[in-house]
């Protein structure tokens, strides 16, 4: 991750110097000499650089590159997190560079925040899984190492420390996500959760044994067929040591490889099933950032680690399973075996800790990235509230959320003629019906919300704030709701 520092005052030797503004002027101060402000405002008028919100305009005098970056006028945190992504790009290959904020009107954040946001922008953007590579071009490799902020004011670095916090969280989800299967097996992935019992979280790992005694048959039946035994794994982050109740539980599905079971999946594109654990990454990334801020909220996470795999004792189409809640589930389709996972997940967090408001996140369904595509997640609630603050958050952190209906009519479709439910309904509305699904694991007055980040897990493309590959979709809009919990 890149070091950043904070001044107060306008000197800077940096390789690049980086001059914010909301529009067409230079405001330098003592940043960059006289001459050469000239020569950036030349630049400015010929490359007819405005200001807008991520937009550039730079000279080269020989000695340091120096560049406009702009911030458009009015701009909020987000605008400056993805300015700060392009500018990572921009400028990943210099060693050093400065940022001088200016004082500027048109911008309603304190330098702090400013260059808190920019900072961000910076460590998300500039993410990098590029472990078992054994041969890279030099200069494939980005170069910077340091950030100085500067501003003719005090900066606050408060809120750059909750987003330093926030980055490191995100870039582990992604970390976890990227990680070939072979490499996190349930097992696996189980020791490397339990690792964090050194940022003061407390964590269990339950192993097969234990959730045979638990009776946790719905989430047994998906691993029966693998090599690879199951465990779940409790997080609790108890931030308000004066109160016993938790103010939240998460739940994630931990699907380490899919490979559809004896319902096999397709070959084509099935290697992206080892990102099918990204629920769970974005629950403990969760986690390790509200412990990491040190966030005054007790909450406690659920993950559910199995592998979907096809053999001689792998669960069969056609069999009944019972879950945790005594309820019994007809297996249609071994490939819809998240929300049997979660199911039990969902019922164990109710029983053992009384949550009363859960949040449960998976790539769930095809169904809702058909709907949404790359660009929303789906969101499903039985409370209006709860569903309207995971909306604004999404708004607030770029991670956007589109709320769904669930309603009896389509409840209707998960019953079962040999059982109380089948674990999946007809091919139209997917996602609705799978969230039907999980919501009959719900305890009456319990507060529910379910996200479907199936679609926005992964990056093909590339964008500011999200290199190719996993964006550990969920952990900021997580993060927004701990920090804005009381």
């Amino acid at each position: 991750m890149t070091e950043f520092t904070f001044s107060t005052g306008a000197k800077s030797a940096a390789g690049v110097k980086v001059i914010l503004t909301s529009g067409s002027g230079i405001n330098a101060g003592k940043f960059i000499s006289e001459e050469e402000a000239a020569a950036l405002r030349a630049a400015v008028r010929k490359q007819k650089f405005d200001g807008k919100a991520g937009t550039f305009a730079e000279i080269f005098n020989g000695k340091t590159r120096i560049v406009a970056a702009g911030t458009g006028a009015r701009p909020n945190a987000l605008d400056l997190q993805i300015l700060g992504g392009k500018l990572y790009k921009k400028i990943s290959g210099e060693e050093t560079a400065a940022v001088f904020i200016p004082a500027d009107k048109k911008n309603p954040l304190s330098a702090g925040e400013t260059a808190a946001g920019i900072a961000l922008g910076i460590e998300l953007g500039g993410y990098r899984f590029d472990k078992y590579f054994t041969k890279k071009p030099a200069d494939s490799y980005p170069k910077l190492e340091k950030v100085e902020f500067l501003s003719e004011t005090q900066i606050d670095d408060k809120e750059f420390a909750a987003n330093r916090a926030l980055a490191n969280a995100v870039r582990y989800a992604r970390d976890l996500c990227n990680e070939p299967a072979n490499n996190l097996t349930p097992e696996i992935y189980a020791a490397d959760i339990k690792r964090l019992d050194y940022l003061g979280i407390d964590v269990t790992v339950l192993d097969e044994a234990k959730l045979h005694d638990l009776g946790m048959d719905m989430l047994l039946s998906v691993a029966q067929g693998s090599v690879n035994s199951p465990r779940v794994a409790v997080l609790q982050w108890k931030g308000r040591k004066d109160a016993k109740e938790f103010d939240l539980g998460l739940v994630g599905k931990g699907v380490t490889f899919d490979s559809g079971g004896i319902s096999l999946k397709p070959a084509a594109n099935m290697g992206d099933m080892k990102g099918d654990m990204t629920g769970s990454a974005v629950v403990v990334a969760a986690i390790k950032a509200a412990a990491l801020q040190k966030l005054p909220v007790n909450v406690v996470g659920v993950v559910g680690l199995v592998e979907n795999m096809p053999s001689g004792s792998a669960t069969r189409p056609g069999d009944i399973v019972r879950s945790m809640s005594g309820q019994t589930v007809e297996i249609v389709n071994t490939d819809a075996e998240g929300r049997l996972v979660l199911g039990d997940c969902l019922w164990y967090i109710q029983e053992k800790f009384g949550v009363k408001k859960i949040i449960d996140v998976a790539t769930l369904t095809g169904s809702t990235m058909m709907t949404f595509g790359f660009e929303y997640a789906g969101l499903f609630a039985n409370d209006d509230k709860l569903a309207a603050e995971l909306t604004a958050c999404g708004e607030t952190s770029g991670e956007k959320l589109w709320r769904l209906p669930i309603n009896a009519e389509y409840d209707k479709l998960m019953d079962s003629d040999i059982a109380d439910m089948k674990n999946t309904g007809p091919r139209l509305a997917g996602g609705i019906t799978a969230a039907c699904f999980l919501q009959r694991f719900i305890k009456e007055g319990v507060k529910w919300a379910h996200l479907d980040i199936a679609g926005v897990d992964k990056d093909d493309k590339g964008h500011p704030l999200t290199p190719k590959g996993a964006t550990g979709f969920g952990v900021r809009v997580l993060n927004c709701l701990l920090r804005k919990t009381k």
